[in-house]
């Protein structure tokens, strides 16, 4: 298992929310009221699942390896990758800052969060595609195999000392009961279990 197999699965997850929002949207422009209970939840994922801890193993970790392996911030591929992680950040924030007015029927908050969501779901969509078939293997073919193990040691790290025990199998329970609640297929996941650096046990 390689870091990046970790962050992968990590992406089948949040995929799987981005799917649940979409039919949140929907059904809010449907209903003009925003279903409260399920954008809180999928919105709290973004931030402590998506950003916590998949963004924070990237930002503080694998991209610094990549930079040490020669691949360049400014201008290069974790700099572009940087800089997408902020624009999703903001949109989580106006997001989590229109739920309150528009589960109460506020159309201009539903407008908001719709605009938002639709804008975040579109960004973290492409991000995974770039990541998944083009930043990884590029990291995986500058890597040493000691590269890789201090790698799984620092995400492992990430979990236990940054995050907290228990913390993301709570999100991926909140995740898998979206995916009931809206009819979405479970996250195909292939490294389910192995090892604590895995936020998808």
């Amino acid at each position: 298992m390689k870091p990046t197999d970790i962050l992968t699965d990590e992406h089948r997850v949040i995929e799987q929310v981005l799917e649940c929002l979409g039919i949140i949207v929907e059904r809010a422009g449907t209903d003009r009221n925003l279903d409260g209970q399920s954008a809180r939840e999928a919105v709290s994922l973004f931030r402590h699942f998506a950003d916590r801890c998949h963004h924070a193993k990237e930002e503080d970790h694998l991209f610094p390896a990549m930079e040490a392996r020669g691949f360049p911030r400014e201008g290069g591929p974790t700099g572009v990758m940087i800089y997408e992680h902020g624009q999703a950040r903001d949109h989580v924030r106006k997001m989590d800052e229109s739920i309150e007015a528009a589960s109460q029927g506020d159309p201009a908050a539903v407008q908001r969060f719709t605009q938002h969501a639709r804008a975040y779901s579109n960004l973290l969509r492409n991000h995974i595609e770039k990541e998944d078939h083009c930043l990884y293997t590029m990291a995986n073919q500058a890597f040493t195999d000691e590269d890789q193990q201090e790698l799984l040691l620092a995400f492992e790290k990430v979990e236990a000392e940054e995050i907290g025990a228990g913390i993301h199998e709570k999100y991926v329970s909140i995740a898998n009961e979206l995916a009931d609640r809206f009819g979405v297929p479970r996250a195909a996941t292939s490294h389910q279990g192995h090892g604590t650096g895995h936020c998808c046990h």
